[in-house]
């Protein structure tokens, strides 16, 4: 079957991505082909087809009989052809292809792109169960079709997502038990908060130092008090952490916000910790800090970082 050559489609039926392999197979070829067919008969003339290409813009005619059966194609090589050999006025019978390739209109898209991919034909006559011919496909319709599947897609995604954030409250109070030396869920509550501001696509920069400042608290409990508590609230301006311990207290508050001092034994520091950093890292990103300490008693240690703070860390 001559014909021009087909725009080769950039997707197949193997390692397309999985959103696209589930579109090529849920549609059908009746749902991608044009229906509006320009055909013609045998007794036409080549010169009467030409006219028909020139009218419509379109590249190949197929040729049908009285039951509107594909008995041949006519396309613009054989027009070309035509005109080189001075025999324009030829018949279409004379000229056409008569060895024509059809696809179903129920098959899968797949099959189509397979066609499109593997044979240099440009399009495809379409025809139902009763051999009628009901459609012509072509490669562009293929893409165009995908493309407003693909965008029909992401507009569905966006929506479930746009529900799903609207029922996140705006609002949220968490809160976390520690567990002195249980360096093994050491970071599960700034895991879990940072979780949360994510939800809220709150900005990343904002969201690294609610993380630092959390971080920092809950392993400044895990090795340094007997156990706490730290409380996170969000809000729709702020977010703001709270880490509450049993003690033992801090003696010097101006000395252990200094970077590098701790009082972590050797056992600790081997594990990679009390580094002295974690009050000092908690106040420099936070844009509101405090801190109280009473001896033998327990620390209280708030960190308050703005939405729409511009600080930087």
């Amino acid at each position: 079957m001559s014909g021009e050559v087909s725009e080769e489609i950039p997707i197949n039926a193997i390692d397309s991505p999985s959103a696209v392999l589930e579109l090529i197979y849920q549609l059908k070829i009746k749902g991608v082909m044009r229906s509006a067919v320009i055909t013609a008969v045998r007794t036409d003339t080549m010169r009467f087809v030409q006219a028909l290409m020139r009218e419509n813009y379109i590249t190949g005619v197929p040729i049908v009989d009285q039951d509107r059966r594909v008995v041949g194609l006519v396309s613009i090589d054989d027009v070309v052809t035509a005109l080189d050999q001075g025999v324009i006025d030829a018949l279409v019978e004379e000229r056409m292809t008569k060895q024509v390739i059809v696809l179903e209109d129920d098959m899968p898209l797949s099959f189509a792109i397979s066609y499109l991919n593997k044979y240099p034909y440009g399009r495809y006559p379409v025809i139902n169960k009763k051999k009628e011919l009901v459609g012509i496909l072509t490669s562009k319709d293929v893409i165009s079709t995908l493309l407003a599947e693909m965008n029909r897609e992401v507009l569905r995604l966006e929506k479930i997502s746009q529900k799903e954030t609207a029922n996140i409250s705006a609002c949220v109070n968490m809160e976390f038990s520690i567990v002195r030396y249980d360096f093994e869920l050491a970071g599960r509550a700034s895991t879990e908060i940072k979780k949360a501001l994510k939800q809220r696509n709150i900005d990343s920069k904002i969201i690294r130092r609610v993380a630092i400042a959390s971080y920092e608290l809950e392993i400044n409990q895990v090795v340094h008090s007997s156990g706490g508590t730290i409380y996170c609230s969000i809000q729709p301006d702020r977010i703001t952490i709270i880490a509450t311990d049993r003690g033992p207290g801090i003696k010097d508050i101006n000395l252990a916000l200094q970077e590098g001092w701790s009082t972590a034994n050797e056992w600790v520091r081997s594990l990679g910790f009390g580094a002295g950093m974690g009050l000092a890292n908690t106040k420099r990103v936070s844009d509101e800090f405090f801190l109280n300490s009473t001896m033998g008693v327990g620390t209280t240690v708030r960190s308050t970082v703005f939405i729409n703070s511009d600080k930087t860390e």
